[in-house]
């Protein structure tokens, strides 16, 4: 049992860092020339600020603690910025730490403000870029990582984050195509179903106490109308219990299981009209990917460890993991991709000439630009085939509900 005077001081220092909680303060102070200077700083109390700014030659004039507010969430889309902000200062000549500095004044969003002061502060203690990065996974994946660190090796960083902010702009391109396909027709259900239930709830009664009065039959379609009206108001609340519950259990299941997630993709692709377009989008970021990892200097092997979680389909993530063993077993990247049954003849023909000519990075950015031009002409297509096919079932839905409720009313009307 090792005892107190057995464990090194440097790792009894590291585990009391580690265990006490710190906050964010906002200092101001002057330099050993007398200049006024700013900044904010990760510690434990204000009294380690005013030390640690002591060491680097900065007499603390004001520290405060900054009141940790949630923010908002980080997006991709936070993210791709600011690679391309930190790509364009690095072109710039802007010294890294500098660079990260106007980052963090310049955006508007407390939580990546906090996020870049993080991955400052782990490259101000001597972590490179892409250490700095991989300790905070959710925002900087394994792909970021590998890429900057392949950078850093090849002395092309700003290079290689001008790559991959332009990587990361065109997968968040091609995830917009995909949203804005999925959003009409879903917004025109959601609304449909609305309408419906303020019309069973509230309209329908309404029509009901005057038929009540009229004293004659009802015909059948107007009966079977009142008859789900009935139901609505009766169990209203019960059927939105069972949608809400139903929603937060699917959603949560499909989180945890990766069974569900495989089987969801897989019918994803098998959609009649959907199908094909995220056939194309999972084709078009697996290859952009490939290729952006591959001209950046990623071997082979190791870059098709990132891109099948890159795809966004398990069906694409399990079968890049196939290609990968069958290419470090000394197979062709063009014959993997064929056995894998994934991709169209045409894909596998064009990563063939770029093997034989030794250029797969340019036959792979040329197949995810055709592909995203298919997303783009796959998704027109599909606005204008929805548009006329929900104005159709609209029509059919709301416009039956009116007739069947009118009937009565033409009825007595013929009589008379």
């Amino acid at each position: 049992m090792a005892t107190a005077a057995s464990i090194p001081a440097s790792k009894i220092a590291r585990r009391t860092q580690s265990n006490t909680k710190e906050s964010l303060f906002v200092w101001e102070g002057k330099d050993k020339t007398g200049k006024l200077i700013r900044g904010e700083m990760r510690a434990a109390s204000d009294s380690v600020v005013k030390t640690t700014l002591r060491r680097q030659g900065v007499a603390a004039t004001k520290i405060k603690k900054q009141t940790m507010a949630r923010g908002h969430k980080i997006t991709d889309k936070d993210i791709a910025l600011f690679t391309r902000q930190l790509a364009t200062m690095m072109k710039s000549g802007v010294p890294m730490l500098q660079a990260f500095d106007i980052g963090i004044k310049g955006t508007g969003n407390p939580s990546l403000s906090r996020l870049l002061n993080d991955v400052r502060s782990e490259i101000e203690m001597g972590s490179s870029l892409s250490q700095a990065f991989a300790k905070f996974p959710v925002y900087f994946d394994k792909l970021f990582c590998n890429l900057v660190g392949a950078g850093e090796q090849a002395g092309i960083l700003d290079t290689i984050l001008d790559r991959l902010a332009t990587y990361k702009e065109k997968i968040l391109a091609i995830k917009g195509k995909i949203k804005s396909a999925l959003f009409y027709p879903s917004a025109v259900i959601i609304v449909s179903a609305v309408v419906v239930a303020v019309i069973m709830i509230w309209v329908v009664p309404t029509f009901k106490e005057v038929f009540a009065s009229f004293g004659a039959e009802l015909p059948g379609p107007t009966l079977i109308v009142m008859g789900i009206s009935d139901f609505f108001v009766a169990y209203w609340w019960a059927m939105l219990g069972i949608i809400i519950a139903t929603v937060f259990t699917v959603r949560s299941t499909y989180r945890r299981s990766v069974p569900m997630q495989i089987a969801v993709d897989r019918m994803m692709l098998k959609l009649p009209v959907m199908g094909e377009i995220v056939r194309k989008a999972t084709i078009a970021r697996w290859s952009r990917t490939l290729s952006t990892m591959f001209s950046a200097g990623v071997p082979l092997v190791e870059a098709l460890d990132s891109v099948g979680g890159a795809s966004g389909n398990h069906l694409y993530v399990v079968g890049t993991r196939e290609i990968q063993n069958e290419v470090s077993s000394g197979s062709s990247l063009n014959m993997s991709m064929e056995k894998s049954g994934l991709f169209p003849t045409m894909v596998v023909q064009m990563v063939s000439i770029g093997e034989e000519s030794g250029q797969l990075d340019n036959m792979l950015s040329k197949v995810a630009d055709f592909y995203d031009e298919e997303v783009d002409e796959a998704v027109a297509a599909m606005s204008t085939l929805l548009e006329p096919l929900i104005m159709v079932f609209l029509g059919v839905v709301i416009g039956g509900l009116v007739v069947a409720m009118y009937m009565p009313i033409f009825k007595l009307g013929a009589a008379v």
